[in-house]
C-alpha cells in the first residue's frame, strides 16, 4: 500500500510540474501554494556568455565549491572560457558561483527553466553535470536525461561529473570496508541510497557520456570514469603558525555529514582524551566558508572521515594549510594517487580502532608527526591546484594542455 501511494504522489508531483513548468509564471503563480511564491524580482536574467572557442557551463551542484573550482581548472585550457551555476538554499554555506539562482526560483520558475535552457543552449559549448542533478528547473520537469538529449540534439557535448552518494554502491562498499557506514545503519536510508546509486549507473549507461569521479575510490563504483581531481586554492588556506608547535593539540572535526564521517564513532574517544587533556578538541558545525580558513590556522590535527576511505575537501584544505590530517584511506586511494601524481598522500591513516593510539603518539611525538604535515602544502600544490584537473578536462572539451 505504501508503495502504490509513492507512485501516485510522484505521479502527481510530475503533473504538477508539467502544468506549472509551461506556464508562464504571472499564471503559475496562482496555482502554486504560497511556500512555493516568489516575488519576479527574484529570478535573476540567464546566463551570459563566457569568452573563447570552447564554452563550458558546470552545474547546478557546486558542492565545497568544486563546480566553480573546476570551471576555473578549465580556463586554464587554451581557448576555454567557463561559468558555474548553482542553486542557493537557506543552509547554503556561501561558496562562491559565477552565478546563482535562489532554490525556490530554480524549483518553481517555468519563466527562469526556459530562458536558462534556452541561454546555455545558444551560449556554451560544453556541459558538465555535477551529481546527476537537473539543470532547468522545471523545463523539464525534473528529468535529467531528457536535458541531457536536448543539449546533444542542438550539438552541445554533454559530461557527468560524480561526487560520492549519487554513485557509490553501499552494498558494495559495504563487502570491503569493516567500517562502512553502510553495514548497521537504517535499512531505508541503505535502500535510498543503493536505489539512487542504480538508478543513477543506468544513466550513465545510457547516456554513455564522458564521466567524472570526485575521488578514486568512486572507479570501484564506475571503471570507465576519470578521477577528476577536487580544487582548492591553496593561497586561501596557507597559515603562518607550524602545526604541531608547542602546547596541547587542538584538534579539529567538521564533519557536515556525521553519519558518513563515523563521527559517533570517534567523538567518544576524542571527547575522553580532550577531558584528559591530551588534546583541545573542537568540533564545528554550519560555519560559513569564508572563516574556515581561521579555524585550520588555529588547529593542529584535522579529522577527516573514518568510514569511507576516502579523503576529500576537508582533507585537502587541512593539508594546504599544512595541518597534520587524520583519516582512514583505502590502500586503493593511496595507490591511485601514487601512480597519478607520484606522490604520497600525506594523511595519517587511523580507523576508530587505532585513533586513541595515534592521538596519543602525536601528542607525545609531535616532531615525528610535523614533517607529515608540512607535507601537505607541496602535495595540495601538485594534485589539487587545477592544474591536474584541467589535464583531465582537456580531452572533453577538445583541448591540448
Amino acid at each position: 500500500m505504501t508503495g502504490v501511494l509513492t507512485g501516485i504522489k510522484r505521479k502527481a508531483g510530475i503533473a504538477y510540474r508539467l502544468v506549472v513548468g509551461r506556464l508562464p509564471d504571472r499564471v503559475s503563480r496562482w496555482l502554486r501554494p504560497p511556500s512555493r511564491r516568489f516575488s519576479p524580482a527574484d529570478v535573476p536574467p540567464p546566463v551570459t556568455a563566457p569568452s573563447g572557442e570552447a564554452r563550458l557551463y558546470v552545474a547546478p551542484a557546486n558542492f565545497a565549491a568544486q563546480g566553480y573550482r573546476w570551471a576555473r581548472s578549465a580556463e586554464r585550457l587554451p581557448g576555454v572560457g567557463a561559468v558555474n551555476m548553482q542553486y542557493r538554499t537557506r543552509g547554503d554555506f556561501g561558496f562562491p558561483a559565477d552565478y546563482s539562482v535562489p532554490e525556490i526560483v530554480f524549483t518553481s520558475s517555468g519563466d527562469w527553466g526556459r530562458r536558462q535552457r534556452d541561454a546555455v543552449a545558444e551560449r556554451f559549448t560544453h556541459v558538465l553535470i555535477e551529481a546527476e542533478r537537473h539543470l532547468f528547473g522545471l523545463a523539464f520537469q525534473g528529468f535529467v536525461e531528457r536535458e541531457a538529449i536536448w543539449l546533444r540534439d542542438r550539438g552541445l557535448a554533454v559530461g557527468l561529473a560524480s561526487l560520492g552518494t549519487d554513485l557509490r554502491l553501499p552494498s558494495r562498499h559495504a563487502q570491503v570496508d569493516k567500517w562502512s557506514p553502510f553495514r548497521d545503519a537504517d535499512q531505508d536510508w541503505i535502500r535510498a541510497l543503493e536505489a539512487r546509486a542504480l538508478k543513477n549507473r543506468q544513466l550513465f549507461a545510457r547516456l554513455d557520456a564522458p564521466t567524472f569521479v570526485a575521488t578514486p575510490e568512486l572507479l570501484l563504483d564506475w571503471p570507465a570514469a576519470s578521477w577528476l581531481p577536487i580544487v582548492v586554492d591553496p593561497a586561501e588556506w596557507k597559515a603562518e603558525r607550524e602545526a604541531l608547535s608547542g602546547g596541547t593539540p587542538v584538534v579539529l572535526h567538521a564533519p557536515t555529514n556525521p553519519a558518513v564521517k563515523g563521527t559517533a564513532l570517534i567523538e567518544p574517544i576524542v571527547n575522553r582524551l580532550s577531558d584528559e587533556k591530551v588534546v583541545d578538541y573542537q568540533r564545528i558545525v554550519k560555519v560559513p566558508a569564508n572563516e574556515m580558513p581561521g579555524r585550520y590556522s588555529d588547529a593542529d590535527i584535522v579529522l577527516d572521515q573514518f568510514t569511507l576511505g576516502i579523503y576529500a575537501t576537508t582533507s585537502i584544505e587541512a593539508m594546504a594549510a599544512g595541518r597534520l590530517v587524520i583519516a582512514h584511506l583505502h590502500d586503493q586511494v593511496r595507490d591511485h594517487i601514487q601512480q597519478v601524481s607520484g606522490r604520497e598522500v600525506p594523511v595519517v591513516e587511523a580507523t576508530p580502532d587505532t585513533l586513541e593510539e595515534v592521538l596519543r603518539d602525536v601528542a607525545e611525538r609531535p616532531e615525528a608527526y610535523r614533517p607529515i604535515a608540512n607535507a601537505g602544502p607541496a602535495f595540495v600544490e601538485a594534485v589539487h591546484n587545477g592544474e591536474l584537473s584541467a589535464r583531465v578536462l582537456a580531452p572533453f572539451l577538445g583541448r591540448t594542455p
